[in-house]
């Protein structure tokens, strides 16, 4: 392969050699543009091939807890295919298409940087062939018939109140988050509250990401369901006949796309499901043309050639993406992977050491920057969690230490030193900088790693729970995991999770949404966290998806601040104002709430005059917390909260001096995973 132009760029490449060198036959190439195809996706059924199972050597790409910034694991992925492709192997990367919304919010793309990125880059950022409009309008169109459904008589006697199905739009536009509908004359339908999310946040996407042909996309669009009717029972998308049209309008979006990487390896890129509340893989349908390409045609006959390598990525870190990568989209693939690739980072360990506190979209704290082993040492039982739940998923990990330009070459070498006294390979890469000659020791250890598993001297990857288990055995096996002491579900949660078994929806996979920024619920605390519990508040079905969705985190609803110490001095004040005050602080102290909702922190305050206020976590520039002579005294404080616009700033006063900063780092940390659209 020839050496990429100095910016990485090329001219258009020959897109059925590109084909070629993912084994997919010119057949099956259809042109979207010069630079761009689709690939038929009768390329799964040419040829003699072997079932994936045995074709090709499958590698899977993921990390430890990431900071907001991200570790890189798309680009040590485009390295690394580059790096194996200069070892004479022959690569494919199947990849996530990026959503517009972090495109156009922090993250910038998802696409890679420097000399390892796909290209072309702005076709794999903004819009692509389509796929995401495609999913889009579906999503959309059941939003409709459901809507006009309710207008025409409600034949199915739907509840309004359960209707769960949003509008979905592939931008992060806030002011949708939360609307009413059907405003206006009679004709122009039901007045409901409702909602848009972003795309990718879509059933529709994850079930494309899941479907293994057009007859299976459209089973699983018809189980969908979106809500419960008078009685009770689960209404979904077959009751409402809208089945069919979302699959036609899908039909062309289910072929996965070919892109290529700045070196020449083949990329296929499909589908784009969020990594926090969904599967966070890229297609099934992609691997398994990559995995029927990497095999050969004649892979077991004459000539027969070695088998290529399928390298793909799974969303954040082991506990989260390796986790529904195995579980999920490996239960659906019958793909098993024979290595993983565990992205780390100098800065994420240090973050991790719990003496930094970073957010997204502002440069990483100059102090963070000087050379420090012992912030290395401190930060690494978090990477050594992570690198247990790969082996505990019964896969041979291999570290990849990402490096940065600020990065030292004491810090890299003890990472790489803490990786190999825990009997995993470890090797540095330097993917941006260097393309695929910065991953070439990398190759050799997933390739001798391969080699290894192949002579089944290695475990190949296992599920980490059974579909004879219950719900609750499912999810509990992966709080496990992720080091809690236990789960504990609010009320709601345990009715809904009763309704799941007793309706024949026991036997589905389980999702665990949380924080990508902490092993725990809390984005804040880091390392390590023990001591925890898992919070439920809120189980959602994805029928359709195969799975039923656990959201976790800070219990929404009102949270009692504790009593402040009563002002005695007001006593001293005459007597009408003093008995005014004893009555009224207490009670004013006891109105002050707040709680942290899903989107919003909330503050409700007043006695005489009632107020509550909503400050979107995604407006948060900073938090300040203010103390004074007499605040001092009473062991509280104040925090400000400053936004962009002054009508949303909020202050909360009477918060003692520990809950304060406690407080202040998780609005930090929430405020971060906001703008970058988590």
């Amino acid at each position: 392969m020839s050496e990429p132009d100095r910016d990485g760029a090329r001219s258009a490449p020959d897109l059925d050699d590109l084909a070629a060198r993912a084994g997919i036959e010119a057949e099956h190439v259809i042109p979207y543009g010069r630079d761009v195809a689709k690939i038929d996706l009768e390329a799964l059924r040419s040829g003699g091939a072997a079932t994936p199972r045995d074709a090709g050597h499958y590698v899977v790409v993921t990390g430890m807890t990431p900071t907001p910034f991200g570790e890189g694991k798309t680009t040590v992925a485009i390295g690394l295919a580059q790096a194996l492709a200069r070892r004479g192997e022959r690569p494919a990367l199947t990849l996530r298409q990026s959503a517009m919304g972090p495109t156009f919010g922090i993250k910038g793309g998802a696409g890679g940087s420097g000399r390892a990125r796909i290209l072309p880059a702005e076709r794999m950022n903004l819009h692509l062939t389509g796929d995401f409009h495609a999913v889009t309008a579906a999503h959309n169109l059941l939003a409709a018939v459901i809507d006009n459904h309710l207008h025409h008589g409600n034949a199915l006697r739907i509840d309004e109140r359960t209707v769960t199905w949003p509008r979905v739009l592939d931008v992060n536009d806030r002011a949708l988050r939360h609307i009413v509908t059907g405003l206006g004359a009679r004709t122009d339908g039901v007045t409901r509250q409702s909602s848009f999310d972003i795309t990718p946040a879509s059933e529709v996407m994850v079930i494309m990401s899941l479907a293994t042909s057009l007859a299976d996309l459209r089973e699983r669009l018809g189980r969908i369901v979106i809500g419960r009717d008078a009685d009770g029972r689960w209404v979904t998308a077959e009751d409402l006949r809208a089945a069919g049209a979302m699959t036609a309008i899908l039909r062309d979006a289910l072929a996965p796309n070919l892109l290529r990487t700045g070196e020449g390896a083949p990329a296929l890129v499909h589908t784009g499901p969020f990594g926090n509340i969904a599967t966070g893989c890229s297609s099934v349908l992609a691997d398994l043309v990559a995995a029927r390409g990497a095999a050969g045609r004649d892979a077991h006959g004459p000539g027969a050639r070695r088998p290529g390598y399928v390298l793909t990525e799974a969303g954040f870190g082991a506990d989260m993406g390796l986790e529904r990568f195995i579980d999920l989209k490996c239960a659906v693939s019958g793909m098993r992977p024979e290595a993983a690739v565990m992205v780390a980072t100098v800065r994420a360990l240090k973050a991790h050491s719990g003496r930094y506190r970073l957010a997204g979209g502002r440069d990483l704290p100059a102090e963070m920057l000087r050379e420090s082993v012992e912030d290395v040492r401190a930060g690494a039982p978090n990477l050594l969690h992570h690198l247990g739940i790969v082996r505990g998923l019964g896969l041979e990990p291999v570290v990849a230490v990402n490096i940065f330009p600020t990065d030292h070459d004491d810090e890299v070498d003890e990472v790489l030193r803490i990786v190999r006294e825990a009997g995993a390979r470890a090797a540095a890469a330097r993917p941006v900088t260097d393309g695929g000659a910065g991953c070439l020791e990398l190759a050799d250890a997933v390739v001798e790693t391969c080699e290894r598993s192949g002579t089944g001297e290695a475990p190949r990857g296992g599920a980490l729970y059974g579909p004879q288990d219950d719900l609750r055995a499912k999810i509990g096996s992966i709080a496990a995991m992720y080091g809690a002491d236990g789960v504990d579900y609010a009320p709601a949660a345990e009715r809904f999770l009763d309704d799941c078994e007793r309706d024949g929806f026991g036997r589905l996979a389980v999702v665990v949404a949380k924080t990508p920024l902490s092993l725990s619920d809390e984005p804040a605390r880091k390392g390590v966290p023990t001591g925890w519990r898992l919070p439920v508040r809120e189980v959602r079905l994805a029928a359709g998806a195969g799975y039923v969705y656990a959201l976790c985190g800070a219990i929404s609803g009102l949270v009692l601040i504790v009593d402040i110490p009563v002002l005695w001095w007001l006593m001293l004040v005459p007597a009408a104002l003093a008995l005014l005050c004893l009555w009224l602080v207490p009670a004013q102290v006891r109105a002050l709430r707040y709680a942290l909702a899903e989107t919003d922190f909330v503050i409700r305050r007043g006695v005489l005059k009632r107020s509550m206020t909503l400050v979107p976590y995604g407006r948060i520039q900073y938090v300040d917390i203010y103390q004074g002579p007499v605040l001092r005294l009473l062991g509280i404080s104040t925090i400000k909260l400053s936004t962009a616009s002054a009508h949303t700033d909020a202050t909360l006063g009477g918060v003692p001096v520990a809950d304060a900063a406690r407080l202040r780092d998780v609005l930090a940390e929430r405020g971060s995973a906001e703008l970058m659209g988590l």
